[in-house]
Parts: C-alpha cells; structure tokens; sequence
C-alpha cells in the first residue's frame, strides 16, 4: 500500500459565516469521539481560559478493524463491539446536555467497503451520527492537540500520531515566528494546513504524509513470521520503507531546534514502561522527555520479555500488548530516519485536536499561553 499523498492547496474548502453568528455559550460543554480502527475514545469538555477542562471521557478497545486487512469489510463482531461502546458513549453525551460535538472514524472506515453500511447501523442504533475525516484532517487535528507541548526554542516541528490503521506525520516550520508566538501558530492550523490570510501568522506546513500502517495493520501484515525478534525487524524496516517519499530536510537538518512529538498509545506506553509506573498516571506521561536510548531500552526489554512475558506485565496492559511490537518497529523506524536523540510523549491527539478545533472556531477560547 502507497503512502497516501497531499493533494495541495486547497483541500479543504473555506468555511461558509452565518451573517449573523450567535454568541457562543463560555459554558457549553463540547464533545469529540475519535473511532480508530482499535479504539474508541471520546471526551467531553468545557472551554477553559485557552484550553478546556474535562468533564466526562470514555475509551475503550473495540477492534473496529479485525480482520479488515484480510476481507477488506468490518465483521458483524467488530461491528457490534464497536455499537456497544458508542451506545455509553451516547448516553454520556445525552446525560452531560451536549449539543456541540464532532464524532469521527478514520482509517478503518475510509477503507472498509462495508464503512456506509456501518455508519447508518449506528445512526439507527445510537443515534450519532459518525463523520469519516480524510487523511490530511486527521493530521492536522493531531498537530493542534500537541501545540501545548511545543517547545519555545523549537524552529523545526515533526508531530507522529501513530494509530491502529494509519501513521500520520507532519513536519512544520516555524522558526520565521517569534517564540512567545510558536504554540499558537500552531494552534491556528485549525483553520487547514493552508489557512487564509491573518494579521497573526500561522506554523507552516512543509510536508507531510499518511501511511495506511498503524499498529494493527502493520501487525496484520506479519502475523505469520512465528519468531518475535524477526518479526519486529521485518516490520520497522517495512514501515521505513514506506517513508521514502517523506524526506524533508532529511539530509541537512540540525539536531538543534528541532522538536518530534509522538502521540499514540504506543507513545504512551512506552514511557509508562520507562517510568516504572505500577498504574498509568497521564500527569507524569504526557510531555515527558525520552531520550532514543531510554526508548531503545524499553524497546529491548519487550523484546527479552517475549510475547507471554508482555501478556503479562501490567506496564503493558491487556489491551495494548498484542500491539506494542508494531507500535515499537514504527518508533524505532522514526528515531533512525530523523536527527534527533529526545522524542516529546504527548497523552493527546485527534480528540484533544477536535476539541481545540471546535472551540477555536466558536471564538471562546482565550488568548494567552496554553
């Protein structure tokens, strides 16, 4: 499968404004439901200063895309997992009075032929109705989500968002912004990776791709090599190969400057492991600092642990260790492509990005530092 490409300038269209905007409500309350091809995850939240407090989340692993790389449809059991969780989900939205939501599926549902089928399912089961983003959206939702963690002195920015289905990654520019400046250039991509003119400037957007292999595919795609160290080999060279296209600055960029955020559960996990965490505290996770040989360390010991010892060790969890080791070839993949030897862990992503998106566009967040 070929990395899926920008297609330019262009790709989303502007905006159409209401005449006459109401004023929006500083105490409504927002929802984001991101439906990935492993999990389901949403959050609802309420606008706070220039981000948002919590009210009510849920997550959960449905395995949307089990077997989806084998039959190229969603099976009636993934199907049905999924409909469960999107019914709390539902009530959740219903219990909290939320009227102002986004709830979107991504790669599994882009490829599924089945996906339209499994869509209007859910809109007669739950009533919500699911949106698919396209692979440039997804993107982008996950750099504005990782703003807050932007280091001032970072002029070069590479966001991974690594998910079930698909590795997105984006490489943006911002050393032409004043550095007080560089977390909100970022945020204002929510307008589109291309925004219109602005008295304020906006990051730019150098590059960047969509691989359709995520942590449950590149799985997927290896799961008949029996030997675990050779299959972790053959799925970080595969996922590398499948960058060759997406090379900037590649050659001549410093280590100096530059700044890669990963956010995934593999992100995550991997530094829960370095830790030593006994239970997942996201306070000491999200926007720590890893060093390529702390996460080579981690990497390493999954490795000497073996598939029984990572089934059961609680650093892993049960959800995620059928899928670390795909997780783990593709970080490793990234440290070997890019010139830097610290990686940003970031407990965010498409739902956090969904969030920041709606209450940018509605004009009650505030200005000022994240």
């Amino acid at each position: 499968m070929a990395p899926k490409r920008p297609k330019g300038a262009g790709a989303f269209p502007k905006p159409v404004e209401s005449p006459a905007p109401s004023r929006p409500d500083p105490d409504a309350l927002y929802a984001a439901l991101d439906l990935g091809t492993n999990s389901c995850r949403m959050l609802i939240a309420q606008p706070k200063g220039s981000g948002f407090h919590v009210v009510d989340s849920f997550s959960k692993s449905v395995q949307l895309g089990s077997g989806l790389e084998r039959t190229g449809r969603l099976s009636r059991a993934s199907m049905a997992r999924t409909i469960q969780a999107l019914r709390i989900c539902q009530q959740k939205i219903k219990r909290n009075k939320v009227h102002r939501m986004r709830l979107v599926t991504t790669e599994a549902c882009r490829r599924a032929k089945n996906a339209r089928e499994f869509i209007r399912q859910v809109k007669r089961e739950t009533g919500l109705t699911l949106e698919i983003i396209q692979p440039e959206e997804e993107a982008r939702l996950a750099v504005i989500s990782c703003a807050p963690l932007v280091s001032t002195k970072t002029e070069q920015l590479l966001v991974v968002d690594i998910g079930g289905g698909s590795t997105e990654l984006v490489w943006i520019d911002i050393s032409s912004i004043p550095r007080r400046d560089r977390p909100a250039a970022i945020m204002r991509l929510h307008a589109g990776f291309h925004p219109p003119e602005s008295p304020f400037p906006a990051a730019k957007v150098v590059d960047w791709i969509s691989v359709p292999l995520g942590v449950a595919t590149l799985r997927d795609q290896f799961i008949d090599v029996e030997d675990d160290s050779a299959r972790f080999a053959l799925m970080s060279w595969f996922f590398e190969e499948n960058l060759a296209e997406f090379t900037p600055y590649q050659d001549v960029q410093a280590r100096e400057g530059f700044q890669i955020v990963g956010t995934s559960g593999t992100v995550t996990t991997v530094a829960a492991s370095h830790l030593g965490l006994k239970r997942y505290d996201r306070t000491k996770v999200d926007g720590l600092r890893m060093t390529s040989d702390q996460i080579d360390k981690v990497i390493r010991g999954y490795l000497d642990l073996g598939p029984l010892g990572r089934r059961r060790d609680p650093r892993i969890g049960e959800d995620r260790q059928a899928l670390i080791m795909s997780g783990s070839a593709i970080l490793q993949a990234l440290l070997r492509c890019w010139p830097t030897d610290r990686l940003s862990v970031a407990d965010r992503g498409l739902r956090e990005g969904l969030l920041y998106a709606q209450m940018s566009a509605d004009g009650v967040l505030e200005d000022g530092p994240f």
